[in-house]
């Protein structure tokens, strides 16, 4: 049974699952009803509301530091250089059910030098566009096995108005294991690139 975690909780994945290699982490989020403005003449003769465009990122942090632009897996960046994380490709609506973006990774195949990766979500052209993680909701990162069983999700439901850019949660290792932490932090960054400078 997938155990449902609350802002800062940390789990166990490897240690009391020896065998677990490939896990995917999902990623969704909804778009939240949007008012068009201008009432009924904005409505017919206004543009209605860009679409939020949310991106799920991977940073590789070594020593908690993001020190090389190869440890970033992104929509424009697939695999990372060890082969041990596959980003599943961009998904540009948020719209329907379950997953947004996907990522999968071999747990053992993760270079010994990364000790955290890091899975964030930014919103693309948020400043440009005027948008930010009030007008998202129902956003979750979830673990699931090599067979596709849920083992733990998070859903971030705090506020973070005003808000562009947030870290749902990160893997990390500790003493020779993996575990997950449900992190929930949100910043307000113009673009990924900026996300990953406070990683320097």
């Amino acid at each position: 049974m997938a155990i449902n975690l609350s802002k800062g909780q940390k789990i166990d994945l490897t240690k009391s699952n020896p065998t677990l290699n490939n896990i995917t982490v999902g990623l969704g989020w909804d778009e939240a009803a949007q008012s068009g403005g201008g009432g009924l003449l904005g409505g017919l003769f206004g543009s209605k509301p860009a679409a939020i465009d949310c991106d799920a990122s991977v940073i590789l942090l070594q020593g908690d530091r993001f020190v090389d632009k190869k440890d970033v897996v992104y929509f424009g960046h697939l695999k990372s250089e060890d082969g041990s994380i596959a980003h599943q490709g961009d998904n540009l609506t948020g719209e329907g059910d379950g997953d947004d973006e996907v990522v999968k990774v071999s747990l053992n195949k993760v270079s010994p030098k990364y000790n955290k990766i890091v899975f964030v979500v930014n919103i693309y052209q948020a400043q440009k566009r005027k948008q930010d993680f009030v007008m998202i909701k129902n956003a979750f990162i979830r673990i699931m096995d090599d067979s596709g069983v849920e083992i733990a999700r998070y859903k971030l439901t705090a506020n973070y108005q005003g808000l562009t850019g947030l870290v749902a949660g990160e893997l990390y290792r500790h003493e020779g294991e993996w575990k997950f932490a449900a992190v929930g932090s949100g910043m307000n960054v113009a673009s990924l690139s900026e996300m990953l400078q406070t990683y320097k």
